[in-house]
């Protein structure tokens, strides 16, 4: 039995098989004719995209949307200008196309590692499969083929990618282990998908197993068992039947209002990249959007997205929702999250830089038609604009007066559009805690990004091994800066939420509930447990549990207690 990252929750058992790949390697050399070997790119890049694009129908037609704009994000990030032009330079310098697209991608592949966000981290596994596709095309050398498992099957692989995936009989796949990844990755975000059972970042997983091997996948708490004996296989069995009652009960919480135990109504809504989650949203019994990340419209394509294109996407949204709360954050761009065409500079510190509403701000032609594209769509629905990285009142005035403004310019053409729509804040800086009785006088609502904001208070880069012990929402000047912001909110009578990875800790519930959160956002998919977790918690306990965590003094000791006050 070893322990991993349990990415997907649930017991599978099954017999392994080792998903390894041919070695792709090749002898870097210098081409007689560059422009020849241009042209073998070019026959290469074609054919990629068409198999690529054949792939993403496939995964459209098996209703796995997520899956097809995965590969279609594929090929437009073959298809950057920047990333094409360093692959034309490098081959008019002497290098071979091989050599040339592996340069290329591994510079993407470094950018993308190095950062603090695991969704951005997830990019640079797909510029490894683009990079690994690539090289196979031009070594003729074939893909993996998954089509064809027998039942029962748990898959072992390093990492597996979404070309890896795109055909995979899906239905007879009980359990997924691999070498690489976290709860974001590719991996992890198929097997939730689909409901298979999956441990992640098993460091020697290819080498425990041999084909054939009997293999038990604890999703939940992320411990594999290679061979398991009779014992073990009687408490997987047992496991299994009890994390299946456990859906079972969670079920009567679906179409219920979100309330505690002793009736105070909470807002439950659900975190979201782009239209295509809608579906899981909607599956899962959310009441609205909390969070809806609009810099995934700008990524993955060589120019801005039009007003147009946006309004689009936020209309979509919006009229899907029928007339639940939708809010909108823009523009997060910056730091972790490079867009190639907007043509950032460099910064020795992107977290402390101009990004989010900094970059915005000083970019108002484009921050506008985002604007625009938001006030337009909130004529069908319940649009709220969220500002990310306010460190002062300037920069909430300044959002606000450019929206009314758009406000008074549609009405003048007689253009659709929401009345006075609401403006709120993302806290997630020392400074917006710092000064939240002063922004909730003029913010229309609060939502916590406990993500960034622990790692603000507490100066601790979260991807720095170093020092990611020191990162955790437990300490209690994180939880000191959160009660403080609830406060505030309740103070001016405004609604307060919260967006980040803690919303859905069952641990913290009872201090969230004591403090007086008003909504809480989750992944689509942890709607039905946090429902049922709050609704376990009424205001008298809660407060009870408040007061002794927030005396105690060390993040360990926090977590220790409250963790031990998780309700089953």
């Amino acid at each position: 039995m070893v322990k991993g990252i349990g990415a997907s929750a649930g017991i599978g058992l099954g017999t392994a098989l080792l998903v390894t790949e041919q070695p792709v390697t090749y002898t870097p050399h210098t081409p007689e004719d560059p422009a020849a070997e241009q042209q073998r790119f070019d026959a290469a890049f074609e054919t990629f995209c068409a198999r690529t694009q054949s792939m993403a129908e496939n995964m459209d037609q098996r209703s796995d949307t997520a899956q097809g704009d995965i590969l279609r994000g594929h090929i437009l990030m073959l298809q950057d200008p920047f990333m094409q032009q360093q692959i034309a330079d490098s081959i008019r310098g002497g290098s071979c196309a091989e050599a040339a697209l592996e340069a290329a991608c591994d510079m993407f592949i470094t950018v993308f590692s190095a950062s603090d966000d695991e969704l951005t981290r997830q990019r640079a596994a797909d510029v490894r499969d683009i990079k690994t596709r690539m090289l196979k095309i031009l070594l003729n050398i074939e893909d993996v083929d998954l089509s064809h498992l027998p039942a029962d099957t748990v898959l072992i692989a390093d990492e597996l990618t979404p070309s890896m995936t795109a055909g995979m009989q899906a239905e007879h796949v009980s359990g997924i282990v691999t070498q690489k990844g976290g709860k974001t990755s590719h991996s992890a975000i198929l097997a939730r998908a689909l409901g298979i059972p999956a441990v992640l970042g098993v460091s020697d997983a290819l080498q425990q197993a041999a084909n054939g091997d009997l293999i038990g996948v604890d999703g939940g708490s992320g411990f594999v068992y290679f061979r398991p004996d009779a014992q073990q296989q009687a408490k997987l069995a047992e496991q299994r039947q009890a994390y299946l009652q456990r859906l079972h009960r969670l079920e009567q919480y679906r179409g219920k209002a979100t309330v505690t135990a002793d009736g105070r109504q909470i807002e439950l809504v659900a975190n979201i990249g782009s239209p295509k989650d809608l579906e899981q949203v909607l599956a899962n019994d959310a009441e609205g959007i909390g969070l809806f990340r609009t810099e995934f419209l700008f990524m993955d394509r060589d120019s801005m997205p039009s007003q147009e294109e946006q309004f689009s996407a936020y209309k979509q949204v919006a009229a899907a929702m029928h007339g639940k709360p939708v809010i909108i954050r823009t523009l997060d761009v910056g730091g972790d999250k490079d867009i190639p065409y907007l043509g950032m500079q460099r910064e020795e510190n992107p977290f402390l830089g101009c990004r989010a509403v900094r970059y915005c701000l000083q970019h108002p032609q484009d921050y506008e038609t985002q604007l625009r594209a938001l006030v337009r769509a909130a004529a069908y629905g319940d649009i709220r604009i969220m500002v990310p990285l306010i460190t002062g009142l300037q920069e909430l005035r300044q959002v606000k007066e450019m929206v009314r403004r758009l406000e008074q310019d549609c009405a003048q053409q007689n253009i659709p559009h929401g009345e006075h729509v609401p403006v709120g804040v993302m806290i997630e800086t020392p400074a917006a805690c710092m000064i939240a009785d002063l922004l909730a006088k003029e913010a229309d609502f609060f939502s916590i990004g406990t993500n960034d904001l622990t790692q603000y208070i507490l100066a601790a880069d979260r991807g720095n091994p170093q020092v990611e012990y020191l990162y955790s929402v437990y300490h209690p000047a994180v939880l000191r800066a959160i009660q403080h912001v609830i406060a505030c909110a309740k103070q001016q009578n405004i609604p307060v939420g919260m967006c980040g990875e803690s919303a859905s800790d069952p641990a913290l519930a009872p201090l969230l509930v004591s403090f007086g959160l008003d909504e809480y956002s989750v992944t689509p998919r942890s709607v039905l447990e946090v429902r049922a977790n709050l609704a376990q918690w009424n205001q008298t306990e809660a407060d009870a549990v408040a007061t002794h965590a927030m005396a105690l003094d060390t993040a360990e000791a926090v977590r220790e207690y409250l963790q031990g006050c998780v309700k089953a």
